[in-house]
């Protein structure tokens, strides 16, 4: 890369708390960032999901270099020991972060393309010499071009959820019924989202930590609106591990969450669907049906909750030379790591800027972006993540291949959590679950407590 290119800013795409984070890193490596945001604020994606609780608490969710930007100003490090919701998470901590960083963030700024400058994912000639061009919208509709000497790309899969089909791509008629299917834990609390729910039946489709949460919530509103009843639909069987860790799982909020989940089917709250998996949803007059690949016809529900994960959303990266794993759509180094398949949480190994690298010199996936399709993201592993990518762009090797990190293992990883459960309002053992919902996150992954 030439001189010329090396002063121009590292752009971070997305101002939730990995790419903050990386700000905060690059700030203490000596490098200028620009933070690029869709939403109107920081933590836009967090914001949504507000009503949340998470797995993890305070002193698990800070960044450290973050938390020394922070420190001069006067900033108090909330209570180490309590869980944020999403929205203390935003407020708290990741808005005054941003303001801190002042213009280094800048809010309605939709990244739409990101390349090399003047050469396209065919073009060798001299490109690893040449800036990024990362092309953006504003929320005039005015498009801009900025040029970067790095690209780090946080932006999450927040906004781009799975479909409910068992194929992963939409059922039949999932799209013409988007009004009556929602890809969001509930907040019941919200008189309008209370509305939407009380005393009708809905299906939740769905295994993680999310559709736990949604099932508990259900649960808790069925006590207060007769009629008001869950169908949980899964594609596998139940056994032994399909509420988590329980009493075993290193954060505690996250097993008392399956174990919520549990006590909703066990009474009679909700009814599981087993070996389910979508193929059409169908119309039937003002409700819908769900049709499986086995022709089995479930009966009919008012609402469908769809909460089957999230993927990463790839088009604006598609003129950069990424080595991505077929399946899982994360970095190839990466992806042995983290595959569901084998991995929880806490068996994904620390990893940092060697897995996270790309043919595309310089341009970086980090957070719940690097994860691709897996579900288990954790929040600290994301700050170690931008720790290590830093490190090495400001030419230090040895502190970017210094990766240590201790992680709680057991239990179902992202997804959501319930909203104030006092029996899990103080902190155990265990290590910083995203807060993005489902997969969280949003996102990443939340704790207990009554809807």
């Amino acid at each position: 890369m030439s001189d010329s290119t090396t002063t121009l800013p590292t752009v971070v795409i997305g101002a939730g708390p990995v790419g903050l984070a990386a700000a905060a890193h690059l700030i203490e490596q000596g490098i200028e960032p620009l933070v690029l945001e869709a939403g109107p604020s920081a933590a836009s994606a967090v914001r949504e999901w507000s009503h949340v609780r998470l797995f993890s608490t305070w002193s698990e969710v800070v960044d450290p270099a973050a938390e020394k930007l922070l420190a001069p100003t006067g900033w108090t490090h909330p209570d180490g020991a309590t869980y944020p919701t999403g929205g203390d998470w935003a407020e708290q901590y990741l808005q005054p972060l941003a303001d801190i960083l002042g213009d280094k963030v800048r809010f309605d700024a939709t990244v739409t393309g990101v390349s090399r400058a003047g050469r396209d994912r065919v073009v060798d000639s001299d490109r690893d010499q040449q800036p990024f061009t990362v092309h953006l919208t504003t929320a005039d509709g005015v498009e801009e071009r900025i040029l970067a000497r790095a690209v780090i790309d946080a932006s999450g899969t927040w906004a781009t959820p799975n479909p409910l089909g068992g194929d992963g791509l939409p059922a039949l008629g999932e799209r013409a019924a988007a009004n009556r299917i929602s890809y969001r834990v509930p907040d019941v609390k919200d008189p309008a989202v209370r509305e939407r729910y009380a005393g009708r039946r809905t299906a939740v489709v769905g295994t993680g930590a999310s559709a736990f949460t949604a099932l508990a919530c259900l649960a808790d509103l069925a006590k207060e609106a007769p009629g008001t009843h869950a169908v949980w639909i899964l594609r596998r069987g139940v056994g032994a591990s399909t509420f988590g860790g329980g009493d075993a799982d290193q954060l505690p909020a996250r097993g008392a969450l399956g174990l919520r989940a549990k006590a909703a089917v066990d009474a009679g709250h909700a009814t599981a669907v087993t070996g389910f998996r979508t193929t059409a949803v169908e119309q039937d007059g003002d409700r819908l049906v769900l049709v499986g690949e086995d022709d089995r016809r479930l009966e009919p529900v008012d609402e469908v909750i769809g909460l089957t994960g999230f993927r990463p959303d790839l088009s604006f990266v598609s003129e950069l030379r990424l080595a991505l794993d077929e399946r899982l759509q994360a970095p190839v180094e990466l992806a042995p790591l983290i595959d569901p398949n084998v991995h929880s949480c806490g068996t994904v190994y620390p990893h940092g800027v060697k897995e996270l690298a790309h043919p595309e010199q310089d341009v970086y996936l980090v957070g719940m972006k690097s994860y691709g399709r897996a579900p288990t993201f954790l929040a600290m592993t994301g700050y170690e993540q931008v720790r290590s990518v830093a490190a090495a762009l400001a030419g230090d090797h040895e502190a970017a291949a210094r990766v240590e990190l201790t992680l709680p293992e057991t239990g179902v990883c992202g997804g959501a959590g319930l909203f104030d459960e006092p029996d899990t309002a103080q902190a155990g053992d265990g290590g910083g679950c995203c807060a993005t919902p489902a997969a969280l996150q949003i996102g990443a992954a939340p704790a207990t407590g009554g809807c």
